[in-house]
């Protein structure tokens, strides 16, 4: 048995677009900085972000990747209410299997973000023990209201299958 099927495949290429409803704002950005710890000035302080030649305050760079900010998707049952790609593999456990963020340009209150993203690959492998996996890759690209690009970020997602290899 393989977990990848014509249905999985089909998959590769897929997309789904999220745009803010409003530019994202400096109360995000400082309430973001507050809850992931980091005291940076340049987030809640805008005389200090000017004189260190910015035009005001920033966002943390890995807010723009939380497409559950300005997405509007409901909570899912694991309590998740970001981006989700909806595929149930029965029989098997998901695992997450990292991220790959790059970077381009700071995020602005005053910025109203676009999140695209892309099935970008899926792949069958096995585990060392024999099991049967699914990886699937896709990729974020988030870009703000005049076109340009502040970030991008690879998600994988692993299904690994419950049953033993026989």
């Amino acid at each position: 048995m393989t977990l990848l099927t014509e249905e999985i495949r089909a998959l590769v290429g897929r997309t789904k677009v999220y745009r803010a409803p409003e530019p994202l704002g400096a109360a995000a950005a400082r309430y973001f900085a507050l809850a992931v710890g980091d005291r940076n000035p340049l987030y809640t302080d805008a005389e200090y972000a000017r004189a260190n030649g910015l035009d005001g305050v920033t966002a943390p760079p890995t807010l723009v990747c939380e497409t559950n900010q300005y997405a509007g998707l409901p909570i899912g049952p694991d309590g998740d209410a970001g981006h989700n790609w909806g595929i149930e593999i029965p029989g098997t456990r998901k695992v997450r299997g990292g991220n790959a963020y790059v970077f381009h340009r700071r995020v602005r209150p005053d910025d109203v973000v676009t999140a695209t993203w892309e099935i970008t690959d899926a792949t069958a492998k096995t585990t060392r023990s024999g099991a049967e996996m699914l990886v699937v890759t896709s990729r974020a690209t988030y870009t703000r209201q005049d076109g340009a690009t502040l970030a991008e970020n690879e998600e994988t997602i692993i299904f690994v299958s419950l049953e033993a290899a026989r």
